[in-house]
């Protein structure tokens, strides 16, 4: 499988590097969109870790996917900024939006949503990016229709 040549590649690439695994792993993703479950031994070889470990930071760290994300991929900011001003509301109105709950994929595959802490928009909250378009001010309504723009394009 080419993924895994690919995912190969970038952990050969980063295992003599202190820290490395990180910086591999953030590249696989990047690569491929996610962690492929195979990658992980694959990985664990390379930097001369066990499996668990390699699995460990993969599932440790919320950024890190072992399924390929929607189309659509959606963060809200839970930042306290964001917070305050009614980012948990906003996550809630996502959720029911697209069909799936944090860290989920919609049923159909074509969104996905992510909780993020911190887009910088702390002033201008609550804040949520799409595709990594970023959007302030973001109300239920305003996000209906941006979510709708982006799957209409993608």
């Amino acid at each position: 499988m080419q993924d895994l040549g690919i995912a190969t590649t970038i952990a050969a690439a980063h295992k003599d590097v202190p820290g490395g695994l990180l910086p591999a792993l953030h590249g696989i993703q990047d690569a491929l969109g996610h962690i492929p479950p195979e990658a992980v031994p694959l990985v664990a070889e390379q930097f001369n870790l066990s499996r668990a470990e390699v699995h460990g930071v993969v599932s440790y760290y919320h950024h890190f996917r072992s399924a390929p994300a929607g189309r659509v991929l959606v963060q809200v900011c839970r930042a306290e900024a964001c917070k305050s001003m009614g980012a948990d509301a906003l996550l809630a109105h996502a959720a029911d939006r697209l069909g799936c709950g944090v860290h989920g994929t919609s049923a159909d595959g074509q969104s996905s949503l992510e909780p993020v802490f911190c887009l910088g928009l702390c002033a201008s909250s609550p804040a949520i990016a799409v595709n990594d378009e970023v959007h302030a001010r973001v109300t239920p309504a305003m996000f209906d229709a941006i979510v709708e723009e982006a799957r209409s394009a993608a």
